[in-house]
């Protein structure tokens, strides 16, 4: 393996950690703004992932095709899941008839 993929896998690991650690430590009433900006980020993730796909369409390299599919199937779960959550809650808070 070469210095830069263990480097890469470190912070990858690191960076898996702090995210666990952050969000446990978040309040219930501070998760709905939360997932908001999660949607958010997820959202540019699949805007960026379709412009690698477009930039990349005459190139050989399907390695980074693969890479920006999964991008694009794994945000596009993160923002459906996130618009239903939110729908569900905003349906909570709805006046009964």
């Amino acid at each position: 393996m070469t210095d830069q993929l263990i480097i890469s896998i470190f912070v990858f690991v690191l960076a898996l950690f702090v995210g666990v650690e952050i969000i446990r430590k978040v309040p219930q009433t501070l998760h709905t703004p939360l997932m908001s900006g999660s949607n958010a980020i997820s959202g540019v993730t699949v805007v960026g992932a379709l412009a690698i796909i477009v930039i990349t369409r005459d190139s050989t390299s399907t390695f980074s095709h693969i890479l920006a599919a999964l991008a694009i199937f794994f945000a596009t779960i993160n923002v459906v899941g996130g618009f239903l959550v939110t729908d569900r809650m905003l349906k909570m808070f709805k006046r009964r008839n």
